[in-house]
């Protein structure tokens, strides 16, 4: 199995976010799940790859080339360099069994988007887990309820992913998530 992990690479966050990306990257190895994450050696990004190489276990990075010029890739990962934001998108996504989201910024948001609206029109349909750490994912998922309330998007789409709060639950969550099939996707995104 192969998860992608989308997370933040600041280091200056609290240290709940530290330690739960840290009790990811040890479950992960210790089930033998491969992660692929932005490369980053810092933040969550950097805690996730530290318990992964710790236990042997294998994480590769995907990262643009200008963020590798800038020295924000990390020396003790498999590394791959791609040219841009977009293919390192779909890079991450493209041969995976799941996306995984810790807290993180903008450019995590934008990558769970991604996933989440690949999801909804059939283009990617393995299970998306959001791990809520301090329920840092709250507004996000009141902002999602709002748009099925509002009916910009139907009911159904709240099956899209699924929401965690330790590390732990990971696992199980993506193995218990509902199925998604492309076939169906379209049908139902269509409003």
């Amino acid at each position: 199995m192969k998860v992608c992990v989308y997370c933040a690479s600041s280091s200056k966050v609290a240290e709940s976010y530290k330690t739960e990306a840290y009790r990811l990257g040890a479950a992960l190895s210790e089930a033998g799940v491969a992660c692929l994450y932005g490369g980053g050696s810092v933040g969550l990004m950097g805690k996730l790859s530290e318990a992964m190489v710790a236990r042997h276990g294998s994480i590769t990075g995907i990262i643009p080339k200008f963020m590798v010029d800038e020295g924000w890739d990390n020396p003790d990962v498999e590394m791959v360099v791609v040219n841009t934001m977009h293919e390192r998108k779909y890079k991450m996504l493209e041969s995976v069994d799941a996306a995984v989201a810790l807290p993180g910024g903008v450019g995590t948001f934008e990558e769970l988007m991604e996933a989440i609206t690949w999801k909804q029109l059939g283009i990617f349909t393995k299970p998306i887990v959001i791990l809520n750490v301090d329920n840092y994912f709250g507004p996000f998922l009141e902002m999602m309820q709002k748009a099925v309330d509002e009916r910009f998007m139907r009911s159904e789409h709240l099956r899209l992913w699924c929401v965690v709060e330790r590390a732990e639950e990971v696992l199980p969550a993506i193995a218990n998530a509902p199925v998604w099939r492309s076939e169906d996707a379209i049908g139902i995104a269509a409003l």
